[in-house]
């Protein structure tokens, strides 16, 4: 009986304490003792004597002027969480969810240096894998759909850097090998969000990329589909764009307006 009491009062103990986080969450400014037993509906004294022990923990930080603000404890957890989140994992269900939708294979890119690397897939069941979208399978940013995703975050000047390292090979008569060719075809990624491979990695092979950003906009992955040249389908962009932002989303991502 005792230790049943005592779960008990140590769950409502956990409880108080999440409803004070609660409210210094919802209050950029810090805030005073009288004003967190107010918001969380705790009497002053409960108050106090769970802030002095989050306090001690760094879970809360009291000021000179006896307002609380959240700690760096929090901040250190929070980028533990981040650290451990593996795109792949989150990823996958909605991959798997476009599949169902469109019939053809989708593939999780991200960038390693100058290539991009295929870290998940779905396949189509409906045609011959290809090397290149193999999980673990690289090819140069210039030539895929994803890979343009990348250069297309890059500056204009980190573009051209990349092409002198390079020298923009190509593998097929579609290839992009000139550096004007490659900017205007950027250019044309930035205004709408979206990249195509139209046969430049491989004859009869196309593909449809959108971006995947993370909790602070930055370009993480990309997410498209790859289908034979007759089953093509260009108005897979919508579809696409829409499961990538799910993902972004499930990373932390806040939706915001760019050009289109």
């Amino acid at each position: 009986m005792a230790e049943q009491q005592a779960e008990k009062t140590s769950i409502q103990v956990i409880e108080r304490m999440m409803s004070l986080l609660d409210v210094l969450a919802d209050l950029p400014d810090p805030v005073s003792l009288k004003v967190l037993a107010k918001n969380s509906g705790l009497h002053p004294s409960t108050t106090h004597r769970i802030l002095a022990a989050m306090t001690s923990a760094a879970v809360v930080e009291r000021h000179e002027n006896g307002s609380y603000t959240l700690g760096i404890r929090l901040l250190e957890l929070g980028n533990l969480v981040k650290s451990r989140i593996n795109i792949r994992q989150v990823a996958l269900p909605y991959m798997q969810q476009l599949h169902e939708s469109i019939g053809e294979a989708v593939n999780l890119g991200i960038r390693h240096d100058d290539e991009i690397i295929y870290v998940e897939r779905t396949s189509s069941g409906r045609s011959l894998v290809r090397v290149v979208y193999l999980v673990g399978g690289r090819a140069p940013l210039h030539l895929t759909s994803v890979g343009k995703l990348f250069l297309a975050a890059d500056s204009t000047a980190a573009v051209r850097a990349y092409a002198r390292r390079t020298g923009l090979p190509g593998k097929t008569p579609h290839s992009l090998t000139r550096l004007d060719a490659l900017e205007k075809e950027l250019d044309k990624i930035r205004r709408h969000e979206v990249a195509f491979d139209n046969e430049e990695a491989e004859i009869g092979l196309r593909c449809i990329a959108a971006p995947i950003r993370d909790d602070e906009d930055q370009l993480v992955a990309g997410l498209s589909v790859s289908a034979p040249s007759d089953r093509h389908n260009p108005d897979w962009a919508k579809p696409i764009k829409a499961i990538a932002e799910d993902i972004a989303r499930a990373l932390g991502h806040q939706q915001t307006v760019r050009r289109s």
